[in-house]
């Protein structure tokens, strides 16, 4: 029997594909709902600082609407990496259709969400505005938790004081030597070498000043916290700074594995899923954070949601008072209290334990039987603008292991 004739593959033949980006994706598809949300932003701010303009000279610029909506949908897709991103808008048909052949490079992806932060974040809070305008987001009832963020730094990035002296001191002498050559060198090719080597300097010396003065904050904390917990603060060792990530702090997980991380804080509105602020903070714990959350949604939409939802010591005892007093409005808090300890022996007396006691009564659980209730009460405020002490009310729905 004679050889089957087939068309077999020739990967090394240059070939003029034709291709239809349109024709790529259904009219429904995601991607188009991104894209024409935003195509209904105004990105003014995002075109003016691009140099190159229509009758003059140099090379256009990467479209910001395309950079803003690839972001927008990796971030849809969980994708945080501009490599990533990079690969995908050349093999992946839902961002080759957003990109509509627009060159691009990781690079380019990287430096524009570094660059344009405080601009996508006024878009963020003007978008989710105009959808509580419509009513289609309400801050009725406001979630807020915070959750471990794993960081990119190693941990040998992590260097104490003396180290990070000597690092500036070791970077500081490079750069002296480096700057001397590249006045002294004749060759342009090698100057463009040493200028590249002056600037991954800079970067450096610019690292460690960051890590330096993370690690002054930290040494400021150390020493508040060592007033009270002496002993505790005296077990620990040395503060460390991190000189490729300086806001990142050694936190434990979940696993009880310690790691670098952030705590990052989301504010989300639960029934409609949307998150409505976001903020990154060294933290290790959530405690004392409540009240920053509520003051960011305030700055961004004009007003405090009517009920704020948190875990266990999310908010202490004088958050909860303070933000039954919150100038822009007064806020009910809902929390679980801490679980009981089995060496603690349960308070005979009505009122509850002599620490309970103690804090502000909004923030009590009620004694009689120890049942979920709520605990309301009145709270006087200062008005500054008018003089009067009028009465802000807030509500602390508590919990209980004890059901009798």
């Amino acid at each position: 029997m004679s050889e089957a004739r087939v068309v077999r593959p020739d990967r090394r033949q240059l070939r003029w594909d034709m291709v239809d980006l349109e024709g790529l994706l259904p009219a429904d598809h995601r991607a188009r709902v991104v894209w024409s949300f935003v195509e209904s932003l105004d990105l003014s701010e995002l075109y003016e600082p691009i140099r190159s303009r229509e009758g003059e000279a140099g090379r256009p610029a990467a479209d910001p609407a395309v950079l803003l909506a690839l972001w927008l949908y990796a971030t849809v897709d969980g994708i945080g990496s501009a490599r990533e991103l990079e690969r995908l808008a050349q093999s992946d048909a839902a961002y080759r259709w957003l990109a509509g052949g627009v060159p691009l490079n990781h690079h380019g992806l990287a430096d524009f969400r570094v660059e344009s932060v405080e601009i996508l974040d006024r878009l963020l809070t003007q978008s989710v505005t105009a959808l509580i305008g419509e009513g289609l987001i309400s801050l009725a009832e406001i979630a807020v938790d915070g959750t471990k963020v794993r960081a990119s730094a190693g941990k040998a990035s992590f260097k104490t004081g003396e180290t990070l002296l000597k690092v500036e001191a070791a970077v500081a002498e490079r750069l002296a030597a480096l700057k001397h050559e590249l006045s002294s060198d004749p060759g342009a090719s090698n100057r463009r070498r040493q200028a590249a080597r002056e600037r991954a300097a800079r970067e450096v010396q610019a690292r460690s000043a960051r890590a330096r003065a993370a690690l002054e904050r930290l040494e400021a904390e150390r020493k508040s916290r060592a007033r009270t917990h002496s002993k505790d603060e005296a077990k620990k060792k040395e503060p460390r700074a991190s000189t490729t990530d300086p806001e990142a702090r050694f936190m434990r997980f979940p696993d009880g594995a310690v790691r670098p991380a952030f705590n990052a804080q989301i504010a989300a509105a639960p029934k409609e899923g949307v998150i409505l602020s976001i903020a990154v903070t060294d933290r290790r714990n959530d405690a004392g954070l409540a009240a920053p959350m509520v003051d960011d949604i305030a700055r961004r939409y004009g007003r405090t949601p009517d009920r704020l939802l948190v875990d266990t010591s999310y908010a202490t005892s004088e958050d909860i008072v303070a933000l039954a007093c919150h100038v822009a409005g007064s806020v009910s808090v809902y929390t679980p209290p801490p679980a009981e300890r089995d060496d603690v022996k349960r308070p005979r007396s009505r009122g509850g334990s002599a620490s309970e006691r103690r804090n502000p009564p909004v923030s009590r659980r009620g004694g009689n039987g120890w049942r979920a209730k709520r605990v309301r009460l009145s709270t006087p405020c200062a008005s500054a603008s008018s003089g009067s002490t009028p009465t802000a009310r807030t509500t602390a729905l508590v919990f209980s292991q004890f059901a009798v």
